[in-house]
């Protein structure tokens, strides 16, 4: 993907990485985006869940959200989704840093009002939290589709920054009796739990029973 003058990293722009693979993949490992806007001539920056679909980002909000009233006009906007490896600690403060990838998408959302569309994109989101959940639910009902806007993006302008491995220190301090290295982060899923009024004999189904998130990745149906 060639970037674009807005998609192009400037800042540290040897960990660019404008590959639609590596964007896909961390889109897809991501869980939440924060979505920037201008609304009423200030920045607002919120946080949405998103799915991806092939080259298109879905967003969906209630009809009341300003996000989303101001998401269908096709306004400028910015996204981020940013997944956190680990805490980098260098023998000097200066160098501290971390370890991530990140991915950026500027652009203009399009209000989705086409019934298969919003359908696919109601089904994706779910299935990218919760692999294979949806055929486990009730659909949404129609007073429920209505309360309901869904805005995609496209990835036309999207670029990826990926940070790895050890400090880089100063040849300096590497003299220094300081510790350094690596402080690993990942999101873990825990066990699942009912409820309250979960029935009698209804058990976790497998998209539950066999939920797995761990080091960015989901294990299970992909979108």
């Amino acid at each position: 993907m060639e970037p674009t003058p807005r998609s192009t990293v400037r800042r540290l722009a040897q960990l660019a990485v404008y590959d639609p693979g590596t964007i896909a993949s961390v889109l897809d490992a991501g869980l939440v985006a924060h979505v920037g806007i201008h609304y009423q001539g200030a920045p607002v920056v919120i946080p949405m869940a998103y799915a991806r679909v092939g080259d298109t980002l879905y967003v969906h909000g209630s009809t009341a959200s300003r996000m989303m009233r101001a998401l269908k006009t096709g306004d400028a906007v910015c996204v981020t989704v940013t997944l956190i490896d680990g805490i980098v600690l260098a023998r000097s403060a200066f160098n501290m840093s971390m370890n991530y990838r990140a991915v950026v998408v500027h652009g203009h959302a399009r209000l989705v009002t086409d019934p298969g569309e919003r359908m696919t994109a109601f089904r994706a989101i779910m299935d990218h939290y919760v692999p294979g959940h949806w055929d486990e639910v009730r659909a949404p009902s129609d007073q429920e589709l209505r309360q309901t806007l869904v805005t995609a993006l496209p990835l036309d302008e999207a670029s990826a920054k990926v940070s790895s491995g050890p400090p880089d220190d100063e040849e300096a301090d590497l003299e220094l009796r300081v510790w350094a290295g690596e402080i690993p982060i990942r999101t873990v899923a825990g066990t699942p739990t009912p409820d309250g009024n979960v029935q009698a004999g209804v058990q976790a189904p497998a998209s539950v029973s066999h939920y797995s998130r761990e080091f960015g990745v989901v294990e299970g149906p992909g979108i």
